[in-house]
């Protein structure tokens, strides 16, 4: 299939009739779930980044803590739900929120259920030394969630593979640490 280039497509769009614009994204937002929450989003505003948010917090949780059955651990599938919140809503300050509750969740898995393995703390580490960087830019941020980044390095500690440790340097590395002392 050959890609159509995003300069060809606003070629082409600039010829349509805003009749033709409406029908042609209304057939777009029936071909996939994401094209109905990317334009959700940007219809709906508020409610539905909202509701997004939520829905990507229910995928992450299920997968570590399910409703029904056993969990899955597939890190890449909370990864992906990050991805793509952020994707439909472009939402920084909720993407962080969900960033940092994939690890809290990992690190209360871990707590409830003993030790995982090295690939799984590096993937955690990982998200939370992204979450310390956006704090880092950005003091409000910081601010709202700082009460849980402490608890979350707190909750670490006693778990293998250098994941406390880990944590502890990237939350240490805030900037706005110094400030509150």
């Amino acid at each position: 299939m050959a890609k159509l280039k995003v300069s060809e497509l606003k070629q082409h769009l600039k010829s349509y009739s805003n009749e033709n614009l409406i029908r042609l994204i209304v057939e777009l937002s029936k071909t996939s779930k994401e094209a109905q929450n990317f334009l959700a989003a940007e219809v709906q505003g508020e409610a539905a980044v909202a509701e997004l948010h939520e829905e990507a917090k229910t995928q992450i949780q299920d997968e570590f803590f399910p409703r029904k059955g056993e969990p899955k651990l597939r890190l890449s599938q909370a990864k992906k739900a990050i991805s793509n919140f952020t994707k439909f809503t472009g939402n920084q300050f909720l993407k962080t929120d969900l960033m940092l509750y994939y690890v809290e969740l990992g690190t209360e898995f871990t707590v409830a259920n003993g030790d995982i393995d090295g690939p799984f703390y590096y993937s955690l580490a990982t998200m939370f030394d992204q979450v310390a960087d956006a704090c880092n830019r950005d003091e409000r941020l910081y601010q709202q969630l700082s009460e849980r980044l402490e608890a979350v390095v707190l909750n670490a500690r006693g778990i293998g593979w250098d994941y406390p440790d880990n944590l502890a340097d990237s939350y240490y590395s805030i900037e706005w640490l110094d400030e509150e002392e």
